[in-house]
């Protein structure tokens, strides 16, 4: 065990920042759910397109749907793999899986093969649950395939007896890796109802009505659907693939959306193109990536203080780990908090193994019951991140972030950068050391640099600079190449094709000079 260092005066600010134990269930979200459907059985759980579930109803084809699972061979435990399109058949699904007590797995099926299957492997996972069983079956022949089919379920199939330990594992997310390979993180449910038991960021009951905006892939999907059916709210299931703020705006006011959670890149469209549309909104939660001060003023002027709450938190935590209300004017401020923990979330400044006092500079470190046990198959890298600490006498498990930051006096946390090159563009985790080990891969590519740029709209963009091997290196073709090995979301938006690097004084790519010969043409779309 380490201990850490500490100062009367760096003591004194921890506390203030740490006063966040809370009493929650100590349940899982099977019997948190069954327990929602008990209290309110005809309340509206869901609606999609007009049409509206009950928890009644919900319940009873979630329940009729792990029968099918349990056919399958799925007990408790296990990992089932999770591709449903956003509908009324995605919260049966989740809710089927975790009422069989197995761990579901979300993934997008246009991710590359290889990709896919070596995610399969690293889970352990055998069956998979799909709208899609066709596609999945031939692609996947040595999974079992379970299609999701809501018209053949029986609505009144009653509950399964198994109790679920809310210790065991409710999902899994893996994001990007620096090796070239993606790190799996497990979420238990613990981690979940700590996060949507009575949260101090957001008012959350039985009147809270949620829109469903995020790939069900990326963790604020837990957030939105947990934090509605736990606790018999309204999750409502945004129509398309992709946002459109006319219908962004239709969905909010016909269905009386009480809180919402928006990436950073989308609220700042939102901000520039049509604020109103969130105008009936309670709480806009924001967060993915640090925001543009500007856009959060014209946000406050707009909307009020205390309406806009970003938030910040690793996928390792347990979505959200830190909220800031906008009360204030920003500004002339360097940069926006990203405030102070949730209820039962600890949060702690290291630096060289000691509490860091107000001001001082170390690595954002959180504690408490949201943590992720650790990565799937990755015992090594697992120790380095994950630390217990003696801080004060009390025993306690950090995980290191990466992230730098400090407290203010009040105790709000601002952030301050990566210690490593991984980046968040529009709210997903990227390491660009995964994409360079990728390129370097294409036998027509000598070298390449990958990096992050910023549009005219303050949003980043993933940039890569290649020198050819030969006359077949195109931007075209290693966008085709790069395809085949990682997620859509993860491609560079722009590929340059250049005869050399320009070299700092110590031999080191000069990503300065690189970024302004970008500035000096349009940037080529590969």
């Amino acid at each position: 065990m380490n201990k850490i260092a500490l100062s009367d005066e760096a003591l004194s600010i921890h506390r203030k920042i740490n006063g966040t134990d809370a009493a929650f269930p100590a349940e899982s979200l099977k019997e948190l759910f069954e327990a929602a459907v008990d209290r309110r059985p005809e309340a509206v759980a869901v609606v999609h397109q007009g049409r509206t579930i009950t928890y009644r109803e919900l319940n009873g084809l979630a329940n009729a749907l792990s029968l099918r699972l349990g056919s399958a061979g799925v007990i408790a435990g296990n990992v089932v793999g999770l591709s449903v399109s956003r509908s009324p058949g995605l919260l049966v699904a989740m809710l089927a899986i975790i009422k069989t007590g197995a761990t579901y797995l979300p993934f997008d099926r246009t991710w590359p093969d290889e990709r896919l299957g070596g995610t399969f492997g690293m889970a352990d996972c055998t069956v998979l649950l799909t709208d899609a069983p066709d596609t999945l079956t031939e692609r996947f022949r040595h999974l079992r395939v379970v299609p999701v089919d809501l018209p053949a379920l029986n609505a009144d199939e009653k509950n399964p007896p198994l109790r679920v330990d809310p210790d065991s594992l409710a999902y899994i997310v893996f994001t990007s890796g620096s090796t070239g390979s993606p790190k799996g993180v497990p979420i238990r449910h613990r981690g979940i109802v700590r996060l949507v038991s009575d949260p101090t960021f957001v008012s959350l009951g039985p009147d809270a009505v949620i829109p469903q905006l995020a790939s069900v892939f990326f963790d604020a999907a837990a957030f939105e659907i947990w934090g509605a059916l736990l606790n018999g709210g309204t999750c409502v299931l945004y129509p398309s693939d992709h946002i459109r703020l006319s219908e962004l705006k239709r969905l909010v006011e016909q269905n009386g959306a009480t809180a919402l959670f928006v990436t950073t890149a989308l609220f700042n469209v939102i901000v520039d193109e049509s604020p109103g549309s969130l105008d009936s909104v309670q709480t806009i939660l924001t967060g993915g990536e640090a925001h543009s001060l500007g856009h959060i003023e014209r946000a406050r002027k707009h909307y009020g203080d205390g309406k806009v709450v970003s938030v910040y938190g690793p996928t390792e935590c347990s979505v959200f780990a830190t909220y800031y209300p906008v009360r204030g004017s920003v500004q002339g401020d360097t940069a926006l908090p990203i405030g102070l923990p949730i209820q039962n979330t600890s949060l702690y400044i290291v630096s060289n193994g000691a509490l860091c006092a107000a001001g001082e500079l170390g690595e954002v470190c959180l504690g408490g019951p949201g943590l992720s046990p650790g990565y799937l198959g990755r015992d090594e890298l697992t120790r380095e991140k994950y630390v217990e600490y003696d801080i004060d006498g009390e025993k306690t498990v950090l995980y290191h972030t990466g992230d730098r930051g400090f407290a203010l006096r009040d105790g709000n946390i601002v952030f301050q950068g990566r210690l490593d090159d991984q980046v968040k563009v529009n709210g997903f985790r990227i390491e660009l050391g995964e994409i360079t080990h990728f390129m370097n891969e294409v036998p027509y590519v000598k070298q390449s640099y990958v990096t992050t740029a910023e549009k005219e709209s303050g949003e980043k963009v993933v940039v890569a600079f290649v020198v050819p091997a030969d006359a077949d290196c195109t931007p075209r073709a290693c966008r085709d190449h790069l395809a085949t090995k990682v997620p859509r979301y993860m491609l560079p938006g722009e590929i340059h094709v250049l005869d050399g690097f320009p070299l700092t004084g110590s031999g080191k790519v000069n990503r300065k000079k690189l970024l302004a010969l970008r500035d000096q043409e349009q940037a080529p779309r590969p």
